[in-house]
């Protein structure tokens, strides 16, 4: 377990290293600059590791905005389609579900139909029926993409997550932060890393 900023920067600060910076769309007003306050941290205390999100709004664009102050270059995003929020997006490197023969892909595949939600829409999807409705899959199969990674993309090494603390573990944040448990990725939330800043 990290019990400290210091010893989570010892561990992880290597060129192989993807940190996953990602959560909730809704933060609460008081916490909006903690977030990004500790994408600037990581990017100033550390050399080599680099960040990986989402690119949703919220939580993801917050912690990106606070890297994006210090070192873009280590900065990359994880797409549902290629042209997704693209004026907010601040990476340096972007990989969209478009680019990945996701065929070639069967983990990503099984570990997304493990989302009760979206676990009907994922084969349609796949079947290049694309609407509003199986669009939902996309994103669930991009939250699983940024943990497991691709034959292209390498997975995550440690997850840092804003919850909801008043309902833990549910949507899109929560299916990331399973597929982190299930792959023994290890993951914090915000009840350890708000001490970090202090």
């Amino acid at each position: 377990m990290i019990d400290s900023f210091k010893s989570f920067v010892s561990k992880y600060d290597t060129a192989h290293t993807i940190v996953l910076l990602e959560g909730k769309r809704a933060v609460l007003e008081a916490d909006k600059p903690k977030l990004i306050a500790l994408g600037k941290l990581l990017a100033e205390s550390t050399r080599y590791m680099k960040f990986r999100s989402g690119n949703a709004d919220g939580a993801d664009f917050l912690f990106s905005s606070g890297i994006a102050l210090v070192d873009a270059a280590r900065l990359q995003v994880i797409t549902p389609y290629e042209d997704h929020r693209k004026k907010a997006r601040l990476a340096y490197e972007t990989f969209h579900l478009d680019q990945i023969d996701l065929a070639q892909e069967p983990d990503v595949i099984y570990q997304s139909r493990k989302n009760k939600k979206t676990e009907k829409l994922i084969d349609p999807y796949l079947e290049g029926n694309k609407n509003r409705i199986t669009l939902k899959a996309a994103y669930i199969l991009r939250d699983t993409i940024k943990v497991t990674g691709t034959q292209q993309i390498p997975p995550a090494s440690f997850g840092i997550f804003y919850d909801d603390l008043n309902n833990p573990n549910s949507g899109g944040t929560g299916h990331t932060m399973q597929i982190c448990k299930d792959k023994k990725i290890p993951l914090i939330d915000q009840r350890i890393w708000f001490d970090w800043l202090k």
